[in-house]
């Protein structure tokens, strides 16, 4: 990897400018499908550097494409993601960069995402005399479960010119600072929606026995559906099943006659996630039926699971192996979060990874998604490096 040094220093001497990106977007942070300022900012820094920037794509998304100075027509593209969007959480963190947006805050690290973006930026330009091919660089819009990927992918993020391969990463603060997670196969889950509605029939609170009680049978639905992991699946292949809205009622002293569940259900295959919503809409007949009551299940597809190809994850560990010495790269069970770079990796090959943000040093960090969340800004050099070496060495090789 003949670039490896010099990408890895110019990454450490980048390093202050990095963390100001990084806290700017951290204090201006914005929901999905509405990254206008932040966009803004990267689209402009793009072109200071002399690239021919696309903006609006899948809405409010950023492209620009690197190409080797000496790079024929023929040439491979590979594509780096930087996902941009916050979530609606208030933030509780006493930061001087403390977000400046009420209700909404970076809770999961794409401000870093973002400004490692634009260092990578920087110093594949720096250095694009020496690329045999092209990079194309995505900042993604909606990735917080708004479809921001497959926006991007209408809008032909993927063709002109068509990448070979992809590569991403994202920062997570509960692994050692710039411990980097490298695996083929599946990394995370797929991540999917069912809603179902209960209709029973209704009637005043003191008369039950002429009632159909929605409410009691979707509770009974909600306490048997956790029967399906733990009684169906084999308990060697991961599965989940959360229900995370139950809505019934309009009084306390009427008997509801409609319910409405919403399940969060997570899966690495799809064989798994068909079997996970033929057993929930299988029981729930059951139990409606068994009631005299009635229901619908909807059933939403959100994000397949992120799966690394074998050569793409070789190469990165390969990268891993030099930007953080080899006894920092390590594998995991997979986790069940949802990711939608999966729908990029579902059409071109390549690798996603985590690259550890917290100090063992100091106390664990909160979780992703949680109002105190943050990260050693210490990972952003390493994140640059990690992501610009990726590009550079897959364009070398043959």
């Amino acid at each position: 990897m003949p670039l490896l040094p010099n990408l890895q220093a110019d990454a450490e001497r980048l390093q202050p400018q990095l963390v100001a990106w990084r806290r700017d977007f951290h204090q201006h942070p914005e929901l999905g499908f509405h990254e206008v300022r932040t966009a803004g900012v990267v689209a402009d820094h793009l072109r200071g550097l002399g690239l021919e920037v696309t903006t609006g794509v899948g809405k409010t998304g950023v492209v620009a494409v690197i190409e080797g100075d000496n790079a024929p027509l023929d040439a491979p593209t590979v594509m780096l993601r930087f996902d941009m969007d916050a979530l609606p959480i208030h933030e509780a963190n006493a930061v001087p960069y403390r977000s400046q947006t009420h209700g909404v805050m970076h809770a999961c690290g794409h401000d870093g995402h973002t400004a490692i973006g634009m260092g990578v930026a920087q110093l594949l330009t720096q250095y694009r005399a020496q690329l045999n091919g092209r990079v194309k660089l995505v900042f993604q819009p909606a990735e917080e479960g708004l479809g921001g990927a497959m926006s991007m992918i209408a809008d032909g993020v993927m063709t002109g010119p068509a990448p070979a391969a992809a590569f991403g990463m994202h920062l997570w603060s509960r692994l050692p600072l710039n411990q980097v997670v490298v695996q083929e196969g599946p990394l995370w889950a797929g991540a999917d929606r069912v809603d179902l509605t209960v209709i029973g029939q209704g009637g005043h609170g003191a008369m039950p026995h002429e009632t159909i009680d929605a409410l009691v049978i979707a509770s009974e639905i909600v306490l048997a559906w956790q029967t399906i992991v733990s009684r169906n699946v084999n308990p060697t292949d991961p599965a989940v099943i959360s229900v995370g809205l139950f809505n019934a009622g309009d009084a306390y002293n009427v008997i509801a006659e409609r319910a409405v569940l919403t399940a969060s259900i997570r899966s690495l295959n799809f064989a798994m996630r068909d079997f996970l919503v033929h057993r929930m809409e299988t029981i729930a007949n059951g139990i409606c039926a068994a009631h005299g009551a009635s229901c619908a299940l909807i059933f939403t597809p959100c994000v397949p699971a992120t799966i690394n190809s074998t050569a793409g994850a070789a190469l990165m560990r390969g990268v891993a192996n030099g930007v953080v010495g080899p006894n920092n790269v390590t594998q995991i069970i997979p986790m069940m979060v949802g990711e939608d770079m999966s729908e990029f990796l579902n059409r071109a090959h390549g690798c996603f990874v985590l690259v550890g943000a917290w100090d063992t040093g100091q106390p664990l960090p909160s979780p992703h998604h949680s109002a105190t969340f943050d990260f050693d800004e210490r990972v952003l050099s390493t994140g640059v490096a990690l992501m610009a070496a990726t590009a550079a060495e897959y364009l070398r090789q043959p």
